[in-house]
């Protein structure tokens, strides 16, 4: 099993869990240790008092050692001050971070982690080549958020992707606008926590106090309440005009965005507002309720992201109703797709509230294909083929063979330049202290490359692999940045 050092940017009792606090989770359910890193802060603090509790939090937590929350898994919140992340401001907070986080890896005996991080300034502050392997998740395009540097966030991520040895998103989108920049990125979609909300579909959960005196039909909308994502207009015609159906609207006001302004939907006497609610509660929440929406914009944040919530819908096994966002696309079959124009919505409704539409099964069975359990099952395999992590399985039949001819194959063309090859292919193993008999190995390796013994390379490595958990010379000829 592996260490990992999370890099999140949220921190991790944010009442709306998303991609970093699940991924996290599902590292330490594998069987890996993992260390969550809270918040640098990518953007400076608003103005006025809104992010006051949020500093007064961290401030309190600075000189606390990491808190397992559960079991091999532990939280940190690193010693940053607050919107310094220009000049000196930016020297002191790298230095706190990177002292910071070597002490605490020597506190939890992390000796070689692997980061797999998801702020897009993560070189302002580590130092990469410190860790045994480097994954970017890309979960949404940050730069186009409200607030955001957006021009020294987009130089600092392309300088991220080619640095890193791999690159996940969450979105086509994504995936096609950072790929000339790594050519290992890969597109891993959003999922869900499915058994959590499958629990919606069950007929023994109560409805919430703030929701019985609700009349029904009841729409429902989980998440954060911005103005920069969510189609506003279009959500208060379609209430304005649908008197007889009610509105429920559960999450913060302005998480992201400050501009956000509620109060002439709030007005509405169909609408209700009942704030945040306990992640546990959600459920609950969506059993109660007749049509899930998901009234998006279609802009240039929308097009690169994944919502969330899509999955969580349909496992609950609520209609859904959401925008036809190109990450949505490809899943018309389970939820009801539509333009973002109040027609659309209202027939869509309609349909849904008819009992037409995808059956809450068909759903349900596409929400089960997409946990977080599964999709980093998935990314970790990925790292394994790399080389990134050492695969506690062996490859066998079929999966053997494919993994030796694509082995095969990127030798032949890698040591087809002599020179590239002597440049890259070194004695040593990156410092790593090993046997005599793993030195031994790798000579016998790089003796059969330079005579092209493909054959005899492969089964060297795979003696490597197998007995010592070690291919540094490969690492090294797959990730120098000529060889790609």
């Amino acid at each position: 099993m592996a260490d990992f050092v999370v890099l999140a940017t949220a921190d991790w009792d944010h009442p709306l869990w998303t991609n970093k606090q699940h991924t996290a989770v599902s590292l330490a359910e594998l069987g890996h240790r993992v260390l969550y890193v809270e918040s640098l802060g990518l953007r400076p603090p608003r103005p006025g008092t809104a992010d006051l509790p949020r500093i007064l939090k961290r401030f309190r937590r600075l000189l606390r050692l990491p808190r397992e929350v559960r079991p091999g898994l532990w939280v940190w919140s690193p010693p940053v001050i607050p919107g310094a992340t220009r000049g000196r401001g930016l020297i002191v907070n790298k230095w706190l971070v990177q002292s910071g986080l070597k002490l605490v890896k020597r506190w939890l005996g992390f000796l070689k982690p692997l980061l797999w991080t998801y702020n897009p300034l993560t070189l302002a502050y580590l130092d990469i080549s410190t860790f045994s392997g480097t994954v970017y998740h890309c979960v949404d395009s940050i730069q186009d958020q409200p607030g955001m540097p957006s021009a020294r966030i987009t130089a600092g991520e392309r300088r991220l992707c080619e640095a890193v040895n791999v690159v996940f998103t969450t979105a086509p989108v994504l995936q096609q606008r950072l790929k000339p920049l790594n050519p290992h990125t890969l597109y891993f979609g959003n999922v869900a926590d499915e058994c959590h909300f499958r629990q919606a579909s069950s007929a023994s959960l109560s409805c919430p106090d703030a929701l019985q005196a609700v009349p029904k039909p009841r729409m429902l909308f989980i998440g954060a309440l911005d103005a920069y994502k969510l189609d506003l207009p279009l959500l208060e015609q379609l209430i304005r005009t649908t008197p007889q159906w009610s509105y429920v609207l559960v999450g913060p006001i302005g998480e992201c965005d400050a501009s956000t302004d509620l109060s002439a939907i709030l007005a509405l006497p169909n609408v209700h507002w009942p704030g945040i609610q306990p992640y546990r509660d959600l459920p609950a929440w969506l059993a109660h309720a007749d049509v899930a929406l998901l009234p998006l914009q279609l802009n240039d944040y929308t097009r690169q992201m994944f919502p969330m919530k899509f999955f969580e819908y349909l496992a609950s096994g609520r209609p859904t109703v959401a925008t036809a966002i190109p990450s949505l696309v490809p899943h018309r079959e389970a939820a009801l797709l539509c333009e973002p124009t109040v027609a659309a919505f209202k027939a869509a409704i309609h349909t849904a509230l008819a009992g037409g539409g995808p059956s809450a099964a068909v759903g349900q069975a596409r929400a089960a294909e997409h946990t977080y359990t599964k999709r980093t099952d998935r990314m970790l395999a990925v790292l394994q083929q790399l080389g990134l992590l050492r695969c506690n399985r062996p490859i066998s039949g079929a999966g053997a063979e494919v993994a030796s001819g694509l082995l095969i194959s990127f030798l032949q063309r890698l040591t087809l330049q002599p020179l590239l090859l002597l440049e890259c292919v070194r004695p040593g193993s990156g410092g790593r202290i090993a046997p005599w008999n793993t030195r031994l190995l790798e000579r016998l390796v790089r003796r059969e490359l330079n005579s092209r013994n493909w054959i005899a390379a492969v089964e060297l490595y795979a003696l490597l692999w197998q007995r010592h958990g070690t291919v540094a010379e490969l690492h090294r000829l797959m990730f120098r940045r000529g060889a790609r």
